[in-house]
């Protein structure tokens, strides 16, 4: 078993902000989308380069500095070539074992287990044959984009025999692998207790931040906060002087003492992304 998580994206829907940063570098509860997802696979026993890979591509310099030594790194030139397309280029990588692939934009959360145990259902029995996602029900069951009533909730697990066969061009797992899965009858879909949160939108960006926090704030220890606070996340190095109620101040984002802000992303001194 080996795992991939997707980072090369460029995050269009949460621009401008992504235009400073990756998607998979934003923060949410002050730890960065790339670090949580590696965490929940160290949470599985899934560390290091010669068992994770991570991918990159957009602002990719960042997420390569991100990584650092922690995963195998796929660096993809041009555009990023999609969820099939980055794992067909690891394909020599991968090498003939099953893949979890994790989007770094997933935002999940299970208050009865920690990040690795909450997913680890995904894995359990698993025949190394057919197509695992996890999900949770939809809201609307015969939606386009569920899969047997459910809702993709960030992982997926797919057996060697089809990741084969993957080539390194712009490509979906939805039409490459899920779908044709779907159709043969080899696709599961194993539920998720937790709370899952898309981060793709300012809205749901913020949600996810709230999310963390919890009922109050959560103030990293080298932030300097002076201004008032309410259910607020606040990255190290920012300066908070004014008031700041359900918002994200970045990290070394300054807020002034005139300022009030309230359902909104503040990075730098410059850039405030309303969440509506």
């Amino acid at each position: 078993m080996c795992a991939v998580v997707l980072a090369a994206g460029e995050g269009t829907r949460l621009r401008p902000l992504t235009e400073r940063v990756p998607k998979a570098l934003c923060p949410v509860g002050n730890v960065s989308l790339l670090d949580r997802a590696l965490a929940r696979l160290a949470g599985l026993g899934l560390t290091g380069p010669a068992s994770v890979a991570v991918n990159a591509c957009y602002l990719g310099d960042q997420v390569v500095r991100r990584t650092g030594a922690r995963a195998h790194l796929s660096v993809e030139p041009g555009s990023p070539l999609g969820t099939a397309g980055g794992v067909g280029r690891l394909r020599d990588w991968i090498d003939g074992r099953g893949v979890l692939v994790g989007n770094a934009d997933a935002y999940l959360a299970d208050p009865a287990a920690p990040p690795g145990p909450d997913i680890a259902a995904l894995l359990a029995g698993w025949d190394g044959e057919s197509v695992r996602l996890l999900g949770q029900p939809a809201a609307d069951p015969t939606a386009p984009g569920t899969f047997d009533g459910h809702v993709f909730t960030g992982f997926s697990l797919l057996p060697w025999r089809l990741v084969r066969d993957l080539p390194a061009t712009f490509g979906d797992l939805v039409r490459a692998v899920w779908r044709p899965a779907e159709a043969a009858g080899r696709l599961t879909v194993v539920g998720y207790r937790g709370t899952f949160i898309d981060t793709g939108t300012p809205a749901d960006y913020l949600a996810a931040n709230l999310h963390a926090a919890g009922d109050g704030c959560l103030i990293d220890a080298a932030a300097t906060v002076t201004g008032t606070c309410h259910r607020c996340v606040v990255g190290a190095g920012a300066t908070v002087r004014g008031t700041v109620s359900r918002s994200v101040i970045w990290p070394d984002a300054v807020v002034g003492a005139e300022e009030h802000l309230r359902d909104v992303i503040r990075a730098g001194a410059d850039l405030t992304v309303p969440a509506a």
